[in-house]
């Protein structure tokens, strides 16, 4: 068994001993139990509140290096023409809290028949796919102060 304690980022200069596919609901979590793709126990001890990224490297308490890669699932891809419509639709989303991959007109969200409703009333268009989902981290995901 594998015990994670330490991020590396993304930018490990390193070879990965082990991958692990993890869903975006996994990589938000800070306590996991996993099985890499060599079958290995894998076990997660992280900080809460700062989400693993796709690619990011960890690294165990045996000094074995493991890469996060994300697992390929349900999304809502919602998108239109109209930067306006666009745009207000990133407005709405975000009032509501809602977790949004944002791309070039288009903007992916995880399944919701009220979300996706409001999408549609709002001008854009919405269908469904299988896609890794990578949201955007938020406003103060770097720390945030009042000084």
């Amino acid at each position: 068994m594998l015990e994670v304690y330490e991020r590396l980022g993304t930018h490990c200069h390193e070879e990965s001993d082990c991958t692990v596919l993890l869903t975006h609901e996994q990589r938000d979590r800070g306590r996991l139990k996993l099985v890499s793709d060599r079958g290995e126990e894998v076990r997660v001890f992280l900080e809460r509140g700062k989400p693993l990224q796709v690619g990011e490297f960890l690294k165990s308490s045996c000094g074995r290096f493991i890469k996060v890669l994300g697992a390929v699932e349900s999304v809502a891809l919602a998108s239109s023409d109209d930067w306006h419509r666009f745009s207000r639709a990133c407005y709405h989303l975000g009032n509501r809290h809602t977790k949004i991959e944002v791309g070039e007109r288009w903007l992916r969200i995880k399944p919701d028949h009220v979300l996706e409703e409001m999408l549609v009333q709002l001008g854009l268009v919405v269908s469904h796919e299988e896609s890794v989902f990578v949201p955007e981290s938020g406003a103060y995901s770097h720390g945030h102060s009042h000084d």
